[in-house]
C-alpha cells in the first residue's frame, strides 16, 4: 500500500474526487471540474498535481484519449478497490488546440494551454491511417472556404506537415504578420505562393515562400450544427 499521507492535502482530495467521480458516474473528471470541485482555479496547477499522481503511482493517464484518468491503487477510507475506468479503443481523440481564419489573415495568440476539454472524440477514418499525436483540430473562423462546405463553427481535423503540394488545402502561418490562414495552397511560375479561398466573393493571396510556414494539411471536417 502506497503511503496516502505523503501526499498534500490537495492531492489527497484530487484522489478523492476523482474516485467518488467514476463510482457515480462510470468515467473519470475533466481537469476542470477536478480544479472546481477542489477549490483550484488555475487548470496548470491541477494539470502539475494530476502528473505527481502519476509519478507516485496513484493515477495513470493518456494523453489521446477523452476523460483518459485511470485509478490505478486504492484510495483509503472506504475501504473499496476504485473502479476502474475502461477507455474505447477505437475511439481515437486529438486536442482542439485554437482557431483557423478561413477569410483574410488574422492574427492569433503566441500560446496556449489546452487540457481533457480540448479533446474531441473522432474516428479512425478521420485520421485517415494517421496516428492521433500527429493530428491535431482547428475550429473555423470565417466563411472564404464555404464553398469547398467548410463553414464557421466547423472543426478541421489536420495532419501536422510542413510542405503541400498545389491544391492541398492547409492551414498557413505567415511568420512576417504573424498571422495564420486556411486556403488552397498553389505555388506560382514566379515562385510566389498563392492562397486560394474557396469562395466567388474573395480574392486569392500572394504572398513570399520565405514567409510562408505549412502548419498542416487537412484531413477532414466536423461540420457544426
Amino acid at each position: 500500500m502506497k503511503d496516502f499521507n505523503k501526499l498534500s492535502e490537495r492531492q489527497r482530495n484530487m484522489l478523492r474526487y476523482i474516485e467518488k467521480y467514476v463510482a457515480d458516474n462510470g468515467f473519470p473528471p475533466t481537469i476542470r471540474q477536478i480544479g472546481e470541485a477542489t477549490g483550484i482555479n488555475s487548470t496548470s496547477v491541477v494539470n502539475y498535481n494530476l502528473n505527481k499522481l502519476v509519478q507516485a503511482g496513484y493515477l495513470s493517464r493518456s494523453s489521446h484519449v477523452s476523460r483518459g484518468l485511470r485509478l490505478m491503487t486504492e484510495i483509503p477510507g472506504d475501504g473499496k478497490k476504485p473502479k476502474a475506468v475502461q477507455v474505447k479503443q477505437n475511439r481515437p481523440s486529438v486536442y482542439k488546440i485554437g482557431y483557423i481564419y478561413a477569410s483574410q489573415p488574422m492574427p492569433v495568440p503566441e500560446d496556449y494551454y489546452y487540457d481533457e476539454d480540448d479533446l474531441v472524440e473522432v474516428t479512425t477514418n478521420m485520421l485517415d491511417g494517421n496516428d492521433p499525436s500527429d493530428v491535431y483540430a482547428l475550429e473555423v473562423k470565417g466563411d472564404s472556404m464555404i464553398d469547398a462546405m467548410i463553414r464557421e463553427g466547423d472543426l478541421v481535423i489536420f495532419r501536422k506537415q510542413e510542405t503541400a503540394n498545389n491544391g492541398d488545402m492547409v492551414a498557413v502561418w505567415l511568420d512576417d504578420r504573424s498571422e495564420t490562414t486556411l486556403k488552397y495552397f498553389f505555388k506560382e511560375k514566379d515562385g510566389s505562393i498563392r492562397l486560394q479561398p474557396a469562395n466567388k466573393e474573395m480574392q486569392p493571396i500572394y504572398v513570399d515562400p520565405v514567409h510562408c510556414r505549412i502548419e498542416g494539411k487537412v484531413l477532414s471536417v466536423i461540420r457544426h450544427v
